[in-house]
């Protein structure tokens, strides 16, 4: 049956600024916020009427609302699915296609967030800078020169997925520091690589080569575990590893070995797969390992862009249009059906890529 109201539901009060964007721009869509705690059956009834539901990251998900096919089969109108920021791993997008429901994300809202934390760590790891404030909170008097450190001017940075937040790492890191950018993306051409500042190489290339080694790739089922020991193993014993994009792209039992046996020179974490992670994590032991909260992509500014990239979105795919940040295109036959049933006109074709 057609509706005149489209329906949007959430969970986490992080998509309040989002819920306020599109109550001022449309009338005609409804974004409300329920909570995990609150009456099941009220949260079903709302979500068993529900055109869209907006996920918040998988640490800050809840059972049973996790996007999936369980959920699915309860929300017949559910005609999209959208997460929090870039990553999108708290969806199950297989699910999510064989019921004809897009998924869209954030992807672009933070990239300079991230990309400023990421050199942040980088620039904090080469001059010892968390060694240096410890040490001087706790001695009368340093040794400065018992704390050398490194430049980046000059340096091999090696970019692992040369998306949104990669292409603006590679960017920064060549014209500030005119290092050298290799980078590894299975899904881009050399031509495009070279466009976005980088040589295109394999893994082994930039394990072996790098200064500083850095991941930006979503995590899947190609990039779960992708770095363990024996590619930590390849990296050069003055080299950096930094990872700011998702838990379970690297094996943290790994890499703290790496670190226990000087392979690398130290690692800047901002994500881990329990979030946040417990304080006996074997890699709070290391003096040269930097670890922040899965922050990186938190500051005023990201959170705005957040906003607004959602609510246009949701405008989009309420318009009938192709929204900008779709991830299963597969979806869209199916969901055109399912779109036009439910919401009584049809949306546009599918461009090809």
């Amino acid at each position: 049956m057609a509706t005149n109201i489209k329906q949007i539901i959430y969970f986490h009060h992080r998509l309040d600024a989002t819920a306020a964007t599109i109550r001022n721009k449309r009338s005609d869509i409804d974004m409300f916020r329920r909570d995990f705690g609150g009456p099941a059956a009220d949260n079903w009834s709302d979500m068993s009427r529900a055109h869209g539901y907006h996920a918040c990251a998988r640490t800050e998900m809840r059972e049973p609302w996790f996007p999936d096919a369980k959920l699915f089969a309860k929300a017949p109108n559910l005609l999209a699915v959208c997460s929090l920021g870039a990553g999108y791993d708290v969806i199950d997008v297989d699910a999510c296609t064989k019921a004809g429901i897009l998924v869209c994300n954030q992807s672009g809202a933070n990239k300079e967030a991230v990309a400023e934390h990421a050199l942040g760590l980088m620039l904090a790891l080469s001059k010892k800078i968390m060694e240096t404030d410890r040490a001087v909170r706790k001695e009368s008097n340093v040794e400065r020169f018992r704390y050398v450190g490194t430049e980046l001017l000059g340096k091999t940075i090696g970019i692992i997925g040369l998306g949104n937040i990669g292409s603006r790492v590679a960017e920064i890191c060549k014209s500030a520091f005119r290092m050298t950018v290799l980078a590894y993306d299975p899904y881009l051409s050399k031509e495009r690589m070279a466009a976005r500042n980088a040589e295109k190489v394999e893994l082994r290339d930039i394990l072996q080569r790098a200064d500083y080694v850095t991941v930006h790739c979503p995590r899947t089922q190609e990039t779960f575990g992708m770095i363990g020991y024996q590619e930590l193993s390849l990296m050069k014993p003055t080299a950096f590893f930094i990872n700011t994009s998702r838990g379970g792209t690297y094996k943290e039992s790994d890499l703290a070995r790496a670190l226990g046996e000087r392979k690398i020179a130290g690692a800047g974490i901002d994500v881990f797969l329990e979030e946040p992670p417990p304080t006996d994590h074997p890699l709070m032991a290391f003096d040269n390992v930097i670890l922040t909260p899965h922050n990186a992509g938190s500051t005023r500014e990201a959170h705005d862009n957040v906003a607004t990239y959602a609510s246009e979105q949701w405008i989009d795919i309420f318009d009938g249009k192709v929204p900008p940040r779709l991830i299963n295109r597969a979806a869209w036959p199916k969901y055109s059906e399912r779109f036009q049933k439910i919401l009584g006109f049809k949306p546009e074709p599918l461009r090809e890529e």
